[in-house]
């Protein structure tokens, strides 16, 4: 994840993600919606569905990139952001490695 509040009006954060196929990444960006609508958070919009190379949605202050791995290393969005602090993750995707400390 890039913080990015700080150096663009675009929103605070990109969550970047890739998959290794069209299906994955439609798959991946249908389970990030489905999570945040179960929840009560609504994309103000979502683009890239139908060809799922590049499927963005925005959340206003987050926007999630889900990318097939190609398009992800095409575009280097980590290379073009490089002046955003990353965020580290782990915790959250990871609960299990907290508990074993």
């Amino acid at each position: 994840m890039l913080e990015i509040k700080n150096i663009s009006t675009l929103g605070d954060y990109f969550v970047v993600a890739s998959g290794t196929s069209t299906t994955q990444v439609k798959a991946m960006a249908d389970e990030v919606e489905f999570q945040l609508k179960e929840k009560g958070i609504y994309p103000k919009r979502v683009e890239g569905y139908q060809s799922a190379a590049w499927i963005v949605l925005d959340y206003y202050d987050v926007i999630v990139h889900v990318f097939c791995e190609e398009t992800r290393q095409f575009y280097s969005l980590e290379r073009l952001w490089t002046d955003a602090p990353q965020v580290d993750l782990s915790d959250i995707l990871d609960p299990e490695q907290e508990d074993d400390k």
